[in-house]
């Protein structure tokens, strides 16, 4: 690439006044939690939430004024779109942007609010991009490029330039990947400014393409990812080429690794980013080895998240932090039962979130009823147990024996299936009394049936045992309370062997 550093300091200057010069800010928390220096440079603070202004802006500047007066078409998913549309308003230029149907309609509904033509045509990128190369040779418009354009890396290195004056102990850049613009420019000028900086790109599974150019790979890219800024299959075959010259690394993260590092950065940061903007903590937080020792630079390239998505980030979050836990409960099908099992879990200090009454779609028996309730805990300390028999903690953190004592003083038969803070969302429906698990002897003598039944060995029948997989970190327990039969001297001995399954000893 012809891009050099002077065309980096003249972009600077290009855009000074017109473009944030965005905070670049050490994060003591994030720090820890990775093991190494953490430092944030927040372009997702940007007027349009995103480092897309900068080369934009750069380009846009240097038009002619025939091109000015004919108009700009920029080809882009969302953040690219918005910072086209957003100058080209500010400039008094004529813009339409062509976006894919996939784009997120938080960046649609912004284009279009910076007054732009919008055009949705494409399944894909490379779809939008056939599109509006033919309408950009109808009309005879200017295109500006999102990534493939030396104007536009220049404008987007300038992101280095101010991060390395700003925090001058940063000696690792970590830089989202998708066409190869953003970092391709930070190279140019990382290299020039501080030639010691290791830089490093950041790339989801689904889209490896810049990977696929550094370690001779082969891997086939996907159609969806959740971070859409950066799903382009193939790069600028310019800036692959700086990739391979300066760019020391290229990781990959999968999907699940970017929904935590975007929750992550909300609960701590209390910044929202999008998909593409959270990559560079996803790789820090998964490849620690590649970062111990170091102080990374992470660029939060754009905050442009559609809101329902980031709900569901928020809740799977909690699921996954035990913060969330649904109950399935098999009782009676009689009056009182359900306020009695809320009131159990107001006692044990789990805060209902939702209930759900099933009596059709069930396998249970007649006479009984399924509940379904999702509870909030204070975490999983509150609301999750252990892999092995051996438990102690229960429900609101409780010692089993508490737990148990609590069924205890509940009115009727509860079979109660517990599935707590279980990663994965492995949850099954116990499908056996308290008596069935006796008749088996599972609790007696047999401490090789009884493994075998809390494992799940050996009873297909059954759908498997108390802890059908021992790797789960969930506390299932199966109890059937005698009070509702008015016969305290089978309850109690009941218990006994409850207590006993449970390796708690003797209950008092």
């Amino acid at each position: 690439m012809s891009l050099t550093i002077d065309d980096i300091r003249d972009a600077a200057e290009r855009i000074r006044g017109e473009v944030v010069e965005t905070p670049c800010l050490a994060s003591r928390t994030l720090s820890e939690l990775a093991g190494c220096g953490v430092v944030l440079k927040f372009e997702n603070l940007q007027f349009t939430a995103s480092f897309k202004e900068r080369g934009a802006l750069n380009r846009m500047s240097r038009l002619t004024p025939a091109e000015r007066a004919a108009g700009v078409l920029a080809i882009s998913a969302g953040n690219h779109a918005q910072a086209v549309a957003y100058h080209a308003q500010r400039m008094g230029l004529p813009a339409t942007i062509v976006m894919p149907r996939f784009a997120s309609g938080v960046k649609v509904a912004s284009t279009r609010r910076f007054g732009a033509e919008v055009v949705l045509e494409g399944l894909t990128f490379e779809d939008a991009r056939a599109v509006g190369m033919r309408i950009l040779q109808e009309r005879g418009l200017t295109l500006v490029h999102p990534y493939d354009d030396p104007a536009i890396a220049a404008g987007q290195g300038t992101v280095a330039l101010e991060m390395l004056a700003q925090q001058p102990s940063i000696d690792t850049l970590v830089v989202p990947v998708g066409g190869g613009g953003l970092i391709a420019g930070m190279a140019v000028a990382a290299r020039a400014v501080a030639p010691g900086v290791r830089i490093v790109g950041v790339q989801t599974e689904r889209f490896p393409a810049a990977w696929n150019a550094v370690h001779d790979g082969n891997r086939e890219a996907g159609t969806v990812t959740m971070a859409d800024g950066i799903a382009i299959g193939r790069p600028g075959a310019e800036n692959v080429a700086v990739i391979r010259e300066l760019v020391d690394d290229v990781l990959l993260v999968d999907e699940g690794d970017i929904e935590q590092a975007v929750l992550t950065l909300l609960e701590i940061e209390k910044t929202v980013v999008e998909g593409a903007g959270a990559v560079g903590l996803a790789a820090v937080m998964r490849h620690r080895d590649a970062f111990a020792g170091r102080t990374a630079g992470v660029v939060l390239s754009g905050g442009n998240i559609e809101p329902l998505v980031l709900a569901e980030i928020i809740q799977r979050g909690m699921v996954r932090s035990g913060r969330l836990t649904r109950l399935l409960v098999s009782v009676r099908d009689v009056p009182g039962r359900l306020a009695g099992v809320a009131e159990l879990l107001g006692r044990l200090g789990a805060n209902i979130d939702e209930v759900h009454h099933q009596r059709a779609f069930s396998a249970l028996s007649l006479e009984r009823v399924q509940i379904e309730i999702v509870v909030q805990t204070r975490g999983p300390e509150h609301g999750a147990g252990a892999p092995r028999r051996g438990l102690r903690r229960g429900a609101a953190g409780l010692e089993l024996q508490e737990l148990l004592e609590s069924l205890g003083r509940a009115d009727g038969r509860v079979l109660a299936h517990l599935v707590l803070g279980a990663p994965g969302g492995h949850e099954r429906v116990a499908g056996d009394d308290l008596p069935q698990l006796l008749d088996r002897g599972v609790g007696g003598d047999d401490e090789a049936a009884d493994e075998r039944h809390l494992t799940g060995g050996g009873h297909e029948a059954s759908g498997g045992g108390l802890l059908a997989d021992p790797g789960l970190v969930a506390l299932e327990v199966a109890v059937d309370l005698l009070g509702g039969l008015g016969v305290a001297g089978e309850q109690q001995e009941h218990r006994g062997q409850l207590y006993a399954i449970s390796g708690l000893g003797e209950p008092p």
